[in-house]
């Protein structure tokens, strides 16, 4: 029996996450990893169709002992950590502007990183240099840090450019930038009793 494909999604104003207590707009290719592997109930998983490309949206236990721009290094490093990259280096680190985000009526402050990791993947040896984008959104009324990550390792030389994904490009900041801009809150309930 052939294993179920999975989901392919068109860019949509309103994708679901964490069971419809978030939505945001998701780039063209994105697949949901838990429709192939189990991911974390804290985490919404996308990968691109052909390139090695992913985003995470994560709700996390805001870390209060760290403010402003200290708080977007801490949960680079924190990540970095847990994925034993080496060659850890923040480049860039700017405020969001609260304004942009459909989030900004519970957003207090929301800030942008840039920056590289040497990554090996599972069961390789080698590691990769890969350029991640984090946007950390702050939600103190509901003890939450929001945190989207858009991972770009370097391009490989597959041709991915077969007749059924020539429209596939990889994804670019913007589509990052329209994830992080577009999330909406539905559902408060998601965070528990306040």
């Amino acid at each position: 029996m052939p294993e179920p494909s999975p989901r392919r999604m068109e860019p949509t104003r309103d994708y679901p996450l964490f069971g419809g207590a978030f939505s945001a707009t998701l780039p063209p290719g994105a697949m949901d990893v838990s429709d192939l592997r189990p991911v974390p109930n804290n985490q919404e998983v996308f990968c691109h169709r052909v390139t090695d490309q992913s985003l995470i949206v994560e709700l996390l236990e805001q870390q209060t002992h760290v403010q402003g721009e200290e708080a977007a290094r801490y949960h680079f490093e924190d990540i970095c950590g847990a994925q034993e990259a080496r060659a850890v280096q923040v480049e860039t680190v700017q405020p969001l502007f609260l304004e942009n985000l459909a989030l900004r009526g519970c957003c207090q402050e929301a800030w942008v990183l840039s920056g590289k990791q040497q990554v090996a993947k599972e069961n390789q040896q080698v590691a990769k240099d890969v350029t991640v984008h984090q946007a950390l959104l702050r939600l103190p009324q509901h003890q939450t840090d929001v945190l989207l990550t858009f991972s770009q390792p370097p391009p490989d030389n597959r041709p991915f450019l077969s007749p059924e994904n020539v429209s596939l490009l990889p994804w670019s900041l913007g589509d990052f930038e329209q994830l992080v801009t577009s999330l909406t809150l539905h559902d408060p309930g998601i965070f528990g009793p306040q």
